[in-house]
């Protein structure tokens, strides 16, 4: 049997290379002599630097920015053997960075990331990949366009403070200081999600919540982010309020094609492209996928469905094994997924399940492949 493990990171738990190595020792107590090739994944999201750099033999570099609450933190980035350099918004902007009982979407910024950018351009860097997922963020990318110099002003001309909660007072954009080396710059987006900037699909009301959004917070993100979006069009003559992936990241993916002229693309495709995943799968059996939670919201670019589809181009069954299983997965069926497996074995909390991931997934991968061990299907 040959199996490809192409796996996400279970967020705040393991790696994706953790995940891998779990899944393998699984399968190698049912069928010890199986070949398994692991491949660390990432969707645009948390893990996406160390996917391509492992993926190419690239390397890392390190800067220090700003988190979303205004602390110094430390932000790694991927240099390619072509040269591009690769980010991550979350290691400058994520959730991650911010504990539990200091979330505040209405607050949190983008700032980090613009400092990431500019501070990528001024070590040389014209081509830039930017993984835009697993934001603390619902700002729209205006952190980012300030940190770059662009000025967000209310009706009387003073500035607006950070956070996605002042856009509800815009009323002008001065980008005279913005800076002028983005004209030159190369600005790839990874992103994970096809949800736009505004309306029930959008980034306030899918995402918000597990920003730390109350029901209240949300109404006031989404009028932040139409008059955001209305004050773009009038005055940059950009309309990003329904573009497909604008909303991913609290709507940095808007912030991004308004001020820097940046193209959006699917963060998965891109990996999955940069590591020749289609050469790959003819050579195969089985393809195990996975991430910490898989729900509904999967569908929306989200890495097990992204390779779902490409295995289903060759006849290979995809098997996601995952942190845990939320509402709607009979969809993601449709997509191309065989089966779902979620690494808990029994009654747990949320916590017990993330202090143990490992064993977990040791165990998960194990139960599958006694399932596939049983069944009719011939390897």
């Amino acid at each position: 049997m040959k199996v490809i493990v192409a796996v996400d990171s279970f967020k705040g738990s393991l790696s994706s290379l953790k995940v891998g190595e779990a899944i393998k020792i699984g399968i190698k107590k049912v069928f010890p002599s199986a070949s398994i090739k692991i491949i660390p994944m990432g969707d645009g999201g948390e893990g996406t630097v160390e996917a391509l750099v492992n993926a190419t033999m690239g390397t890392f570099v390190t800067y220090e920015v700003t988190s979303p609450i205004g602390e110094p933190v430390e932000s790694i980035v991927g240099i390619l053997p072509n040269g591009t350099a690769v980010l991550e918004m979350a290691s400058a902007s994520g959730l991650v960075l911010v504990p539990q009982d200091k979330r505040n979407p209405l607050k949190a910024t983008t700032w980090g990331t613009g400092e990431l950018i500019r501070k990528v351009i001024d070590s040389g860097y014209k081509n830039i990949l930017i993984g835009i997922g697993g934001s603390a963020t619902n700002d729209g990318g205006a952190g980012m366009v300030q940190a770059l110099g662009a000025r967000l002003l209310d009706q009387e001309g003073r500035e607006l403070p950070l956070g996605g909660e002042a856009l509800i007072n815009l009323k002008s954009i001065d980008l005279s200081d913005i800076d002028s080396r983005l004209s030159e710059i190369n600005i790839k987006v990874m992103c994970d999600v096809t949800n736009p900037l505004c309306g029930p699909l959008g980034a306030s009301y899918i995402y918000g919540p597990q920003k730390g959004a109350t029901p209240e917070m949300i109404v006031t993100l989404e009028k932040s982010l139409e008059n955001y979006a209305r004050v773009i069009k009038e005055q940059l003559g950009v309309d990003v309020k329904d573009v497909p992936g604008a909303g991913a990241a609290g709507g940095l993916g808007a912030g991004l094609v308004a001020f820097t002229n940046a193209q959006l693309q699917n963060g998965v495709d891109t990996i999955l492209d940069a590591i020749g995943f289609d050469e790959l799968l003819p050579d195969y059996d089985i393809v195990i996928s996975g991430e910490g939670r898989i729900d509904q919201q999967s569908i929306y670019g989200k890495l097990p469905i992204g390779v779902a589809k490409r295995a289903l181009k060759f006849g290979k069954p995809v098997i996601a094994i995952v942190g845990s299983i939320g509402s709607g997965t009979e969809e993601l069926y449709k997509h191309g997924l065989s089966s779902i497996i979620s690494i808990a074995n029994g009654p747990m909390s949320f916590t017990e399940c993330m202090e143990n991931a490992y064993e977990l997934t040791v165990d998960a991968a194990e139960r599958t492949f006694r399932i596939i061990k049983s069944s009719s299907c011939v390897f």
